[in-house]
């Protein structure tokens, strides 16, 4: 018994840092954005900005998420799988109310820029947004096994 409490606590206390982390991200995500109207659309075309704007997202996040498993390692795949889960959760949230209600954008061009078949790539961001923390948990624990 003691042992499933200290693992809840191990969970609530990973899963709470690492809500903060991802709401560190809000401001990565903010700054590509930023990044993307200032370089990429200058050169490239509005589907094309888009388009690399998402990859450049997903190696930023990819950068933190590494970065917040060397300060605060996940201990376990459920554990990495569970963040990986609220991540999925709060960033289509955040997107749509931020979006909307602050923004004041249309809920239909929020919801195109999942639309795979015309090449928006929001939703790939989306999945690897999810995928990341188990993937550098398998990472750093095959790294931490050599």
């Amino acid at each position: 018994m003691e042992q499933a409490n200290e693992t809840y606590r191990s969970d609530r206390l990973i899963m709470s840092r690492y809500a903060l982390v991802w709401s560190g991200m809000v401001f990565v995500a903010i700054f590509n954005g930023i990044m993307r109207g200032a370089l990429y659309e200058q050169f490239l075309d509005s589907l094309s900005a888009h388009q690399l704007s998402s990859l450049t997202l997903v190696i930023m996040f990819a950068a933190v998420t590494w970065s917040a498993n060397r300060r605060w390692p996940i201990s376990s795949y459920q554990q990495a799988a569970l963040v990986g889960v609220m991540w999925f959760i709060l960033t289509p949230l955040f997107e749509f109310g931020f979006g909307m209600y602050v923004m004041g954008r249309p809920l239909s061009a929020l919801l195109a820029d999942y639309n795979l078949l015309a090449g928006r790539t929001w939703s790939l961001v989306l999945v690897a947004t999810a995928l990341l923390p188990p993937v550098v948990y398998y990472l750093s624990s095959r790294r931490e096994q050599q």
